[in-house]
């Protein structure tokens, strides 16, 4: 298993182009399958649609949700999907495996003061406050991926035409356009802020744009503790995520008249389904605002 678990792997890197992110996610997934079909006394090769659904069951029995259980019957079919090619298998067990359904939540998102009160929280006299600033200020400017932010370099923001560079899902590139104040926030942080945290890291220079207190690349959850903790300060509510700031910005675009298109381009959604999310958001706000507004509501 673990020589199919690693070609699969490799297809994912260097086939499917897929991000770390997503590598170790199905990694995770497939492992944890193995692990099952082991515990079954069973080989590879003896996986049928019965040990897949009995599986999926047992999932159930351990209280994963439903999401999680589609996501990890969508990792299983993509090792089918692989296997098949690799074998020449006509049929995978997981075909005629149905994902559980699941409720479609619509995503939280902040009002353009909350957001404002956020980005104003961090203290501009320490790097570290530069730093947390300028990173809040990209987050609501562009409506990046947390993991888009992390991984910017020092050359991904053109200061002259105000653009950030971005590799989203599948290291797929696109241009998001920036305002002259997230500009400027990267641009104090770079003056004053991050060379204080590169000169702690021990190794060579990084191209990493930001950083953390050891002078390495900034993570992913390094970035959601900086989020948590300009929340806490502020008194918003518990839950508020770097991806809350993207909704925000996609919700905040569209109430003020932005194509669902130019903002599909700028989240770089591949499927309009996905940024179609954001147009029951704007109704039940205006829904809300009719509520409140109206004489006789």
């Amino acid at each position: 298993m673990n020589e199919a678990e690693d070609r699969f792997l490799k297809y994912l890197y260097a086939e499917r182009n897929l991000s770390k992110n997503s590598i170790a996610a199905y990694k995770h997934d497939v492992e944890q399958f193995f692990t099952y079909i082991k515990e079954c006394k069973k080989e590879l090769g003896d996986v049928d649609y019965k040990i897949i659904r009995n599986y999926l069951g047992h999932l159930q029995s351990k209280n994963y949700s439903r999401k999680s259980i589609a996501r990890k019957l969508s990792a299983i079919r993509a090792f089918y999907k692989f296997n098949q090619r690799e074998s020449g298998n006509k049929k995978s067990p997981a075909d005629i495996i149905s994902a559980p359904k699941i409720e479609k939540k619509l995503p939280k998102f902040l009002k353009e003061n909350a957001v404002a009160e956020l980005l104003a929280s961090p203290d501009l006299t320490t790097p570290q406050g530069l730093r947390d600033k300028a990173i809040l200020e990209i987050l609501y400017a562009a409506g990046i991926r947390v993991s888009e932010l992390v991984d910017l370099n020092l050359d991904n923001i053109d200061y002259q035409n105000l653009e950030v560079r971005v590799f989203g899902k599948g290291r797929k590139e696109r241009i998001v356009p920036i305002h002259k104040v997230a500009a400027d926030a990267v641009r104090t942080y770079l003056k004053d802020g991050r060379r204080v945290f590169a000169k702690k890291r021990k190794e060579g220079a990084t191209t990493a744009l930001f950083l953390n207190f050891k002078g390495e690349r900034l993570t992913a959850h390094g970035a959601r503790s900086i989020m948590a903790k300009y929340v806490r300060a502020v008194g918003l509510s518990r839950g508020i995520t770097p991806h809350t700031i993207r909704h925000s910005f996609a919700t905040h675009l569209l109430e003020a008249g932005a194509d669902l298109r130019y903002i599909q381009e700028l989240l770089g959604h591949v499927d309009l389904s996905s940024t179609q999310v954001y147009t029951h958001l704007s109704k039940t706000r205006l829904k809300d605002v009719y509520m409140r507004s109206h004489p006789r509501a």
